[in-house]
């Protein structure tokens, strides 16, 4: 399956964190974890308008911000471009 977004909206691959550990090793569930923004790869552009992003980008989106679709096994956000607060840039 493909997913072409319309409009200004972005596929964007999740990029999972590490598991977090307290200095004793335990692990601690998802729960108990602060709630940030989540990292990603833009994956693909909608057809809307010029985009400040582009394919193969490490950006951050706001914590609550589009909708989770999964294919397979992979997560994807379908996002709003104004959900993308910045371009990591490494």
């Amino acid at each position: 399956m493909k997913i072409k977004p319309l409009g200004s909206r972005v596929l964007v691959k999740k990029i999972e964190e590490e598991e977090r550990r307290t200095p004793g090793g335990i692990v601690l569930p998802e729960s108990v974890k602060d709630e940030k923004a989540v990292k990603g790869e833009v994956v693909a552009l909608g057809t809307g308008e010029k985009f400040e992003v582009k394919v193969g980008d490490k950006v951050l989106i706001a914590a609550y911000a589009g909708t989770e679709v999964r294919v397979g096994e992979e997560k994807y956000l379908l996002v709003k471009t104004a959900d993308i607060l910045a371009v990591i840039e490494e």
